[in-house]
C-alpha cells in the first residue's frame, strides 16, 4: 500500500554499495555506539555489513563482522553463522525495519550465542506505525531495550521531494500515506 519502497537491492554495483557502506559507517560513528561485532542478517544485511566494515576500515577502525545463513550447514565449517563469532556487544545492520521480524530473529540468534544486542542501524526509518500507535522502530527500541539509528528518515525523504522539481505527485502520495500510517 505504501507509495514508496526502499530497495537496498538497487545498490547493485561497487560504487553504489561503497557509498552506502560509507553512509552506514558515518551513522555508526556519529551515534558513538559501543559494539564488538557487526551482524548482517541474511540476506540483505550481508552486503550491508561487508560494505560497512570496509568503510569503517578506511576510517581506521578494524571491526569484525558476521552474518547468518537461512539454513544450517552440516558440512565444512557447519552451523549457521559465517564470519566472526557473535560475542560481546553485537550491532545489527539492516536496510529498514517494517514489522521487526528480522530484528527479532537477529536478537534471538545473538542471545543464543551468549552475546548482547547493542543496537540496530538502518538506512531508512520509514516512521510508520508498527503493531500499535508507536512506530516499528520505537517498538523495537522498547521491546528489546536497544537503540535504533538511521541514516535517513521519512522527514528527510519529504524534504528531498519538496526541493526537487516534478516530485509534487510523489510528495502528495507520501504525505497522504504518512497521515494514514505514519507517526511523528
Amino acid at each position: 500500500m505504501s507509495p514508496y519502497f526502499f530497495n537496498a537491492g538497487l545498490f547493485a554495483d561497487g560504487v553504489a554499495l561503497q557509498k552506502l557502506g560509507e553512509f552506514y559507517a558515518k551513522a555508526i560513528i556519529a551515534a558513538d555506539i559501543q559494539f564488538d561485532v557487526l551482524f548482517g542478517p541474511a540476506y540483505k544485511g550481508i552486503p550491508l555489513a561487508a560494505a560497512t566494515v570496509v568503510a569503517l576500515a578506511a576510517q581506521g577502525q578494524k571491526v569484525p563482522y558476521s552474518f547468518n545463513r537461512k539454513e544450517t550447514k552440516d558440512h565444512g565449517e557447519g552451523g549457521n553463522i559465517v564470519g566472526a563469532p557473535l560475542k560481546g556487544r553485537v550491532l545489527i545492520i539492516d536496510d529498514v525495519i517494517s514489522a521487526g521480524t528480522s530484528v527479532r530473529e537477529s536478537v534471538e540468534l545473538i542471545r543464543s550465542q551468549g552475546a548482547t544486542p547493542a543496537g540496530v542501524v538502518i538506512a531508512l526509518d520509514r516512521m510508520e506505525r508498527g503493531q500499535g500507535e508507536l512506530s516499528a522502530v520505537q517498538e523495537v527500541q522498547m521491546q528489546y531495550a536497544i537503540p535504533v539509528f538511521a541514516i535517513a528518515n521519512l522527514d528527510d525523504l519529504v524534504a528531498y521531494l519538496q526541493t526537487h522539481e516534478n516530485m509534487e505527485q510523489n510528495l502528495r502520495e507520501v504525505a497522504g500515506y504518512r497521515v494514514a500510517y505514519g507517526v511523528s
